[in-house]
Formats: C-alpha cells, sequence, structure tokens
C-alpha cells in the first residue's frame, strides 16, 4: 500500500520522463478516436442502413454485454499468468477486425456474433490494460495514471465523435462503412503500438522468465478475490453507483427532451459539459485517493454530489411556462446538474480505481481488476433499464429513488474502506 507521504512527481514530468506512459497514453488516444466516431455511428448504421429494428438491436447489443462481462473476468485471472503485453496486442487485432466485421452485418444473428467478439476484445482489454498499469506504476502513481488516460479517453472520444459528424452528414451507407472500417483500423495500428510496451513493467509479476524472454507460469500465492468479502462489497457498489454512467447517457437526454421545457439542444452542450470537466479536471481531483481510507473519504464526497445531482435533474422539470423566462431557468438547473454530476463521476472514479488496486494483493492484481471490471460491466449492463424505470416513468420519485441508491452505495464503499484501513493499520503495527 502507497503511502500518502511519499512525493509525487507532477503528471506532466512523469509523462516526459516515462516513455511507457507516453506509449500508453498514445495508444489510448488512438483508441478512443475509433471508438469515438464508431460508437457514434453504430446504432444509427444497424437501423437506418443494414434495417434491424432498434428493439433487436438493443437485444443483440445486451447479448453481446454479456458476453463482455465474461470476458473481463476471465482476462483478469490470465492477466496474472500470462503476458499482458501479447494478450493486448492480440485483442486490439481480435477488436479491429470485429468493428471492421460490422460492414457484414446484415441480420440480428451476425450482429449478435460481430458485436460479442467486439465486446469480448474490447472488456478483456480492459481488464487487462488495468492490470498492466497496475504493476507498471507504483502506489499513489497507479490512480494518477488512470486518471490521466481518462482525460486522454475523453479527448479521443470527443475527437472521434466530431470526425463521425463527417458520415452522418453525408448520410450514405457506403459513409458509414468507411467510417466504421477506418474505426477498426485504428484498433489494429494500435497493436503495433502495444508491442513497444516494456514487458519487464507490465506482465505478471509472478511469472519466471527465462534468458531468452520466454514467460513461464508459476503458482500464484495471493489470496482469491471470490473470497474476498471486502473487495466484493466493493466492488458491487461501485457498480451500482456506476449506474450514474448510463443516467447520463440515456435518461439525461430523454428527460430534457419529454420532461423539462429547455430547448432540445441542450443535450449536446449538457454532455460536452460532462466531457470537458473531465478533461480539465480528473488529474486534479484525483489527489486524495492514495489511500484506503483517503479513497474512501473522496467517494463519500461522490455520494453526497450524485444524490444532489439527482434533486437537481428533477427539479428542472418542475419549472413550467412558455416565455423565456422558465426557459431560462430550467436551462441553468440543468447545467449546474450537469456540472455536479460530473464532479460525482470525477471523483467517485478517482475512488474506486485507488480501492481496486490497494485492495488487491501484488500477485493477483489481475485477477481483482477483472472481478472489478466485472462489476462496472454488469452495472452498465443494466443502466438503461434502471434509469428508464426510475427517472423517466416515476419522475421526481424516481430521482429521489436514484439520489438514495447512490447515496448509500457510496457511504457503503466508504464504511468498507474505513474498516480496511484501521485493519491494515493494526496488521502493520500491532502495538500501536
Amino acid at each position: 500500500m502507497s503511502s500518502a507521504t511519499e512525493p509525487l512527481v507532477p503528471i506532466r514530468t512523469l509523462v516526459r520522463q516515462d516513455a511507457t506512459l507516453r506509449r500508453l497514453l498514445i495508444v489510448t488516444l488512438v483508441d478512443t478516436l475509433g471508438r469515438g466516431a464508431f460508437f457514434t455511428l453504430t446504432t444509427l448504421y444497424l437501423t437506418t442502413v443494414v434495417g434491424i429494428a432498434p428493439v433487436a438491436v438493443g437485444l443483440g447489443l445486451t447479448v453481446a454485454g454479456a458476453v463482455g462481462v465474461a470476458a473481463s473476468l476471465v482476462f483478469g485471472h490470465l492477466a496474472d499468468r500470462f503476458s499482458s503485453r501479447r494478450m493486448l496486442v492480440w485483442l486490439h487485432l481480435v477488436q479491429g477486425l470485429a468493428l471492421v466485421g460490422y460492414v457484414l452485418v446484415h441480420d440480428l444473428p451476425t450482429l449478435v456474433l460481430t458485436a460479442s467478439i467486439a465486446l469480448f476484445a474490447q472488456q478483456g482489454g480492459s481488464s487487462v490494460r488495468s492490470a498492466a498499469v497496475g504493476r507498471a506504476f507504483p502506489g499513489a502513481e497507479r490512480v494518477r495514471v488512470r486518471a490521466t488516460m481518462r482525460t486522454v479517453t475523453n479527448i479521443g472520444i470527443g475527437v472521434g465523435t466530431a470526425v463521425a459528424a463527417i458520415p452522418l452528414a453525408i448520410g450514405t451507407g457506403e459513409a458509414y462503412r468507411v467510417s466504421m472500417v477506418a474505426a477498426g483500423v485504428l484498433f489494429v495500428t494500435s497493436a503495433f503500438l502495444v508491442l513497444g510496451l516494456p514487458a519487464s513493467r507490465t506482465d505478471a509479476a509472478p511469472a519466471g522468465r527465462t534468458d531468452t524472454g520466454t514467460i513461464v507460469v508459476q503458482p500464484l500465492d495471493g489470496r482469491s478475490p471470490y473470497r474476498d468479502v471486502r473487495f466484493l462489497v466493493v466492488t458491487a457498489l461501485t457498480g451500482v453507483f456506476g449506474i450514474q454512467f448510463g443516467l447520463f447517457e440515456v435518461a439525461v437526454p430523454l428527460w430534457v427532451v419529454q420532461h423539462t421545457v429547455a430547448p432540445d439542444v441542450l443535450v449536446s452542450p449538457l454532455l460536452l459539459v460532462n466531457t470537458v470537466a473531465v478533461v480539465l479536471l480528473q488529474v486534479r481531483m484525483s489527489r486524495g485517493t492514495d489511500s484506503v481510507a483517503g479513497a474512501g473519504r473522496v467517494m463519500r464526497h461522490a455520494g453526497w454530489l450524485m444524490a444532489l445531482a439527482c434533486l437537481l435533474w428533477a427539479a428542472a422539470g418542475w419549472v413550467h411556462g412558455d416565455d423565456w423566462r422558465p426557459v431560462a431557468i430550467a436551462a441553468g438547473v440543468l447545467v449546474l446538474a450537469a456540472v455536479v454530476h460530473s464532479l460525482a463521476e470525477i471523483t467517485s472514479s478517482a475512488a474506486g480505481w485507488a480501492l481496486s488496486f490497494e485492495l488487491a494483493p501484488a500477485d493477483r492484481v489481475g485477477a481483482y481488476q477483472g472481478v472489478y471490471g466485472t462489476g462496472y460491466a454488469l452495472g452498465a449492463m443494466v443502466a438503461p433499464t434502471v434509469v428508464t424505470v426510475t427517472a423517466i416513468d416515476l419522475g421526481t420519485p424516481g430521482w429521489a429513488v436514484l439520489a438514495v441508491g447512490f447515496l448509500a452505495a457510496a457511504l457503503g464503499i466508504t464504511a468498507v474502506a474505513r474498516r480496511a484501513a484501521r485493519a491494515d493499520a493494526v496488521h502493520v503495527d500491532p502495538v500501536g
């Protein structure tokens, strides 16, 4: 476990000095450029060009999401036994080819097959990448590195989404397909970039290496994440809190359009507020999460912020009237809600990363990251249904239920972190 008193190199200096970090950030940028363009176009391509019914598209992506959940779990374990770098190379190649394969989708079965392969590689790669970061960077640096990677992720997705406006404006099937192939090519390009990562820093610690660099599998001594009750509780509660991502992506646009007097066009600026906030503040607001106790405190703050954001989203629907004043008030409340929601997202992400690393044994970081990623993946699977049934169908009472749920999850994580910090302190110094 890292010490809160360790001097930290400024993140900009770390980026300049650490070639491994620079390469990880470049890979992240290339990946997210492709992802931003691809996922902006996918649903529209499948429904308007291929002609698959929206309900069938949702069903197909849900099935594929379940495959992604399983991949997150499996590859987390594999990352403790085999080369993370090699697995990332192959998973990038598979994901790139799967994205290109979307141009061959013509019905629900081919959609399920293609999307399942793509999400298998995406979620599996996420677990392996998290394990590699956990090994490559010590102590408090891991959270700052994850925060920096997330900042780059938002920049890449933002640029990719903007580029997707070109095929959207052209509107032809050929324009969609060319863009999707280009997104796949970017992932294949990343596979070659990943080859430059040093195996000595990213690969599994318990693996012995011969003079030729061959990986030799050795037994793992660390505890299993499935027997670590406190980690499983944190994973489950962070998965619950992670539903807030679906809240912003699914419920907020519907709420603005159907239940407020604010102009529909405001949906895009609200999403932009979230992206800009993450880019500007993620690294800065990750401070204070360099210990289990600190991460717990930050998570408590995130819970209160998220509860407040839910109430603000609901309050925007209370404003009625046809002239400019109610419209301006509703718009102002929505922008404030977006800012508070974004702050909750930023702080909860940082706290979750810290706990996922700090509560994991050094030789089982892959398995632990796989389990942790599974919690988030499950939350993402149920989020569209949960937020639609609560916020959209129930209105203000539904927003209140979400506020209580998010706050309870955050306070539960804080309680587990506090107990874990006390237990670790006693273990280190039984006399004190």
